[in-house]
This record gives C-alpha cells, structure tokens and sequence, in this order.
C-alpha cells in the first residue's frame, strides 16, 4: 500500500522549502536584509511539513519503516530553530551547517520514499515488495 498522499506531500514539500530557505537566506545576505522576516517565516511555516512526517510516520502503522529518517529530520528542524533563535556568534554560525544537514536528510528521506513508491508501481497486481 503506497504511502498516504498527506505524508508524500509533505516529504516532496521540505526539501523545497529548505531550498527556498537557503535561496531567501543568500538574497537576504548578498542584497536585501530585508528578506530576514520572510527567512523567518517560512522556517515557521516548515513546522507543517516536519510535523506531518514526524506524525505519520509514528502514527501510521505502514510508515513506520520511515520514522528513523523523520525522527532526524525533526531533531535537525528543532535544532535550526534553537539556532536561529540564538543571540551568540557561535550558535548562529552553525545554523547553516544544520540547515544543509537538515535538507540532506529531507532528501534521503524523499528518495526512500519515491523509492518505495516505484516499487510498489513496478510490482505485480496483489503482490507485497
């Protein structure tokens, strides 16, 4: 049974969001400091999709193989946030670190994901891969 369309939404969505979050992150640095409030914004609005896989993942039975994966994505989100959050040097210099681990790890998921859903395509009528 392919995973929910909620759950597939969701883990499709973080690694874009993310990358926005780098793309806003460059625009705000380089051109307009405006754009932090909107960086901001959107790290907020990312709660959605890391909470929908995180969920799904511990709360429906046939994505429990992904909740590793969600349970490091939703360490590493709680983890930017804590950092963004932060009013020191240091801690504020490693949020872009954990921002690239953070979509590294949305995009493992993904592939797991999209890998588990060929599969399920690729396989015969009424049979389990």
């Amino acid at each position: 049974m392919p995973p929910p369309a909620p759950f597939v939404l969701a883990v499709r969505a973080l690694p874009l969001g993310l990358l926005a979050q780098f793309l806003i992150a460059g625009q705000a640095l380089f051109r307009e400091g405006g754009l932090w409030g909107a960086h901001a914004a959107l790290g907020v609005a990312l709660a959605l999709p890391v909470a929908g896989l995180l969920g799904g993942a511990l709360l429906v039975r046939r994505l429990r193989g992904f909740a590793a994966p969600a349970c490091l994505v939703a360490g590493l989100y709680a983890a930017q946030v804590a950092l963004g959050a932060a009013d020191a040097a240091l801690p504020l210099s490693l949020h872009p670190l954990n921002g690239a681990l953070l979509l590294a790890a949305s995009l493992v998921l993904l592939a797991r994901v999209e890998r588990g859903r060929d599969a399920m395509a690729a396989a015969p009528a009424g049979a389990t891969p």
